[in-house]
């Protein structure tokens, strides 16, 4: 305990060493620069063109009428850069306090020459990245048909957006995708968004408004070498505008109505407001506001695919949503395999069984489909000396929304908080930030509807309902199907019915309970369990960076560390203090958790034969307390051939440490304990060494099942049959592993008229992390005849089941490709598409768990428009399209079926009034689909938006 607080207490030290120890720099003689920007061809002004003082953090804007003053306290010469949307960006050296400038850009027809920051963490071009990258810039942003900035990332090139509800939006690339992806690193402004206790990304949540985004930068494939843990799918870059370069007021409003077909809810209007102000100060101090205010019906998930269509094979008649007694929908809840019941009566003279499940509640009973998301962020800027700028910012989000974990959880008034430190300059920058994290009012649907259920009856006492009417109904000559029903009807008698005042009443009791057990009886109350999801946590991270390339002449070095705590209070339910006795855990409070990483990294790249050739080699060191240090090394090279085509090819190792959920959940959940894959956690529980595979459990007691309609007693059945069962035999979690190869190729040509990239990648994971449930027996080791006969059906209570976060046994390869084209073939008509492909090489050994790759074949996007159709006026139409897939998770498996989506906006500029208005739609044509098993039905979003910018300036 001393440690940690040590480390704390040195983590704070570091933050106020990092404010106290900047000292402002001497002023020399402050000089100034003035002129103007014209577009080279009209020779009309351009307004906010970004002015940057080369090598420096100084710069400015050009005003509505293109003109711009520079204070600066360089000394000449020194050079500026001159850029802005559509143009090509200019240098030019300043030598002297002459006349005015006048300065013309080019029309850039096509942005071919995109510089990016996030494939290697120093400045480059696009072309001549080592890996892929794709970029969203302001323009893109704008022109994109898709509601949000964020959406438009769905139509980017390798990316597979996984949309969990209006405010959860997931996205993921080259395979294994999971609602909550831990292998794919979404950063804003250089802070993680991954929410420590709900492992989920809050990019979209809680990150930029629309009218704050600057840009978004996608890296496909790995990138731990860098970034470290998290990174090992892709990583997702965003930046926010400077207050110093986009100064003013700034207003957004949006408007759009989803639902429009009525079939999952009424159509419903969706509302966004967003609002910017920024002002800066002789060049010196500047401050930025954003807000933002969202409002909607949320996507309804209603699907009624039976995924246990098997537990009563041997009689067809109970085949079918209607007739299954074993019923389990992907979108209900209460009816999974912990509430399977094993019935026994007497049919035509034989002892039959059957499996039955309770009847739980549908989705839409259970959540609240109204979504509000309001976020703040507001930051302060010192630009210290002309090449340091010192700056302090806060980020704040409230929302709700639904979204998947191994259940769905229903987020009720959320709240996380990040405050950031950030020193920086042109070549170096040291940060700090904490996030605070509060799920608020936030429940579990597989609690709440176990609970709402087991309110009413137990397991035991609704069997048994169960079992005496349908042997009646049976003795009564009724039809198998029939009499299954109303046995249900039987059992059932007493719940609570969604809609009426006593479902409502006892659904909120549950939710204000933070334990998902079903307790006992206290003074003469009903017996319930909870559902309430609070949990609370601080994650502390530092990171530095420092480019020595001017100091180191014969290479490019960059260097680089990092440090993050997680901290997270316990609840005694999700997260426990693991120092206390097994049957105390689940008491609130105690020691708060601690899980903690550490890392650094040097780059070095070099150029050869005339700049043609870049060498690039990085090499990364991990260190979590938990494991062994991981070493990620990472080698990547590009060729420029006849200045136009570039070849890239590249190799690394990464690793993945277990995400805190993986590593350290203790949660009961429907009599299934999900732990995380340290290994003190199972000290005393025994599911690592002494349990069966759920699945094992399931095929052995449907092949007893069949013997025991044979005539043979449960126990003679078992003992026969005990070879199904597989013993479990887990090691301790250990860090997740790939090894990834890539090449590519992108080009620009005819004339800077198209462009052209196209990559190809190799991957092997090893250690691949996900969960296996498991069955411990009660009365003796696995193996003997005893356990064995604990694994029974009707001898549930001498089980101890676990869902275990754990490491796959196989190695798992995955390959795929994508090819992107951007034609701009008409003045300013452009055509552009893409097309992906991903696949997984088969093994032929089965594995513990299903390792879900969840990735469509093929996947293709196609867009067509103008930015400019006439003056001020422009359009852009999208169509998306991919192949049915499979989808394998702890909640639901089954085919996700092919879609496709058409898209488009049209927008009308009013220069003079700053103002943009954009109207359109996103899958325009309303044709309803998934992105995943279990995942809401998403259909049409029309919408229009206004926006102002830039008022109030000077």
């Amino acid at each position: 305990m001393k440690l940690v607080l040590h480390t704390r207490s040195a983590f704070i030290l570091l933050l106020l060493l990092l404010a106290s120890a900047v000292t402002f720099a001497q002023e020399s003689n402050i000089v100034q620069i003035s002129g103007r920007v014209k577009d080279q061809t009209s020779g009309e002004s351009i307004p906010g063109v970004s002015i940057q003082v080369k090598g420096t953090v100084s710069g400015t804007t050009t005003d509505k009428d293109g003109r711009f003053v520079l204070k600066t306290r360089l000394k000449f010469p020194f050079t500026l850069i001159f850029s802005s949307l559509g143009f090509q960006s200019q240098e030019f050296v300043v030598t002297g306090t002459g006349s005015a400038l006048d300065i013309g850009l080019a029309t850039q027809t096509l942005l071919g020459k995109e510089v990016v920051v996030t494939a290697s963490r120093v400045e480059e071009e696009a072309l001549k990245s080592p890996v892929a990258i794709e970029k969203l810039d302001i323009r893109a942003i704008k022109e994109s048909p898709a509601p949000s900035f964020y959406d438009a990332l769905e139509n980017v090139k390798g990316v597979q957006m996984t949309t969990s509800s209006l405010t959860f939006k997931v996205p993921n690339t080259r395979g294994f995708n999971i609602p909550n992806n831990f292998r794919f690193m979404q950063l804003v402004d250089g802070v993680d968004m991954q929410a420590a206790t709900l492992g989920v990304p809050l990019g979209n949540a809680i990150g930029p408004t629309e009218l704050d985004i600057a840009s978004v930068e996608i890296t496909p494939g790995a990138a731990s070498a860098l970034y470290g843990m998290n990174a090992i799918n892709g990583m997702a870059n965003l930046q926010t505008k400077s207050p110093f370069l986009y100064k003013g007021l700034s207003v957004y409003q949006k408007i759009g109505v989803n639902h429009v077909d009525g079939v999952d809810y009424d159509p419903s209007i969706l509302t966004e407001t967003a609002i910017r102000y920024a002002v800066a100060f002789k060049d010196r101090i500047a401050f930025k506001v954003n807000a933002s205010y969202m409002r909607g019906t949320d996507w309804r998930a209603s699907t009624a695919t039976d995924q246990n269509t098997a537990a009563n094979s041997r009689f067809p008649q109970l085949s079918g949503a209607g007739n299954n007694p074993a019923y389990d929908a992907w979108n209900k809840y209460g009816d999974e395999n912990n509430n399977n019941v094993s019935v026994g009566v007497l049919l035509n003279g034989k002892n039959e069984t059957f499996n039955v499940r309770r009847t739980g509640y549908w989705e839409r009973d259970l959540v609240n489909p109204r979504v509000e998301n309001f976020k703040v962020d507001a930051g302060i800027y010192f630009r210290i000396t002309p090449k340091a700028e010192l700056s302090y910012t806060y980020r704040r989000g409230l929302m709700d929304g639904l979204f998947q974990r191994g259940n769905k959880i229903q987020l009720n008034d959320v709240v996380v908080k990040n405050h950031k430190l950030e020193l920086k300059g042109n070549d170096y920058f040291i940060r700090g930030y904490v996030m605070l994290e509060n799920t608020g009012d936030s429940y579990n649907l597989k609690p709440l509807s176990d609970n709402l259920d087991l309110t009413n009856k137990s397991n035991n006492a609704w069997r048994d309902a169960f079992k005496t009417k349908l042997q009646t109904e049976i003795n009564a000559g009724t039809a198998l199907a029939e009499a299954m029903r109303l046995a249900r009807v039987e059992a059932d008698r007493g719940r609570v019915e969604p809609g009426t005042a006593a479902f409502n009443d006892l659904k909120n009791t549950i939710i204000g309970i933070n334990n998902w057990d079903h307790a006992a009886a206290v003074a003469g109350a009903p017996a319930t369990g909870g559902a309430w999801l609070d949990q609370h946590s601080r994650v502390y991270h530092m990171d530095a960076q420092w480019d020595l390339s001017k100091k180191v002449k014969l290479f490019n070095l960059l260097i680089g560390g990092d440090g993050r705590i997680y901290e997270v209070i316990p609840d005694g339910n999700n997260f426990v203090d693991f120092s206390k006795p097994v049957k105390d855990r689940t008491t609130p409070g105690g020691n708060n958790v601690y899980y903690k990483k550490f890392g650094g990294f040097a780059q070095v790249s070099k150029t050869f034969f005339e700049d043609k050739l870049k060498l690039v080699g990085s090499l990364r060191v991990d260190y979590n307390p938990e494991f062994d240090p991981k070493i990620n090394p990472r080698i990547a090279a590009v060729y420029t051939l006849a200045e136009k085509h570039n070849f890239r090819a590249s190799w690394q190792n990464g690793f993945r440490f277990p995400a805190l959920f993986e590593a350290l959940s203790f949660v009961n959940n429907g009599n299934v304990r999900r732990v995380g894959g340290l290994s003190y956690i199972n000290d005393g529980l025994g599911y690592l060494e002494n349990s069966y595979t759920l699945a094992s459990v399931n095929t052995f007691n449907n092949a007893v099942n069949k013997d025991v309609s044979e005539g043979m007693t449960a126990n003679d059945a078992a003992l026969k049959n005990k070879a199904l069962l597989d013993i479990t035999a887990l090691s301790p979690t250990r860090p997740e592993r790939i090894n990834s190869f890539e090449v590519g190729y992108r080009s620009v040509l005819l004339g800077n008229k198209i462009v052209v990239d196209a990559d190809a990648y190799y991957n092997r994971y090893d250690g691949f992390l996900g969960q296996v449930e498991v069955a411990v027996p009660a009365t003796d080791k696995v193996g003997t005849d005893a356990s064995v006969l604990d694994m029974l059906a009707a001898n549930r209570t001498k089980q101890t089941r676990y869902r275990v976060y754990t490491n796959a046994k196989n190695t798992y390869d995955n390959y795929g490709a994508s090819l992107g084209v951007t034609y701009n073939f008409h003045k300013k008509w452009t055509v552009a598409g893409n097309l992906n492909y991903n696949d997984i090489v088969d093994n032929k050994k089965s594995d513990v768990f299903a390792t879900g790759f969840n990735t469509p074949d093929w996947v293709s996007n196609l867009s067509f428009g103008n930015r400019e159709l006439f003056k001020n006026f422009g359009f852009n139409v999208v169509w998306r399209w991919q192949n049915t897939f499979y989808w394998e998770s702890p909640l639901a498996n089954g085919d996700v079926p092919a879609f496709s989506t058409v898209d488009a906006q049209a927008n009308y500029r009013l220069p003079k009034l700053k103002t943009t208005i954009k109207v359109g739609g996103s899958n325009l044509l309303n044709h309803r689909y998934i992105q995943y098993a279990a995942g809401p039905t998403i259909g049409a979003l029309y919408y229009a938006t206004i926006a102002v910018e830039g008022l109030l300036t000077k």
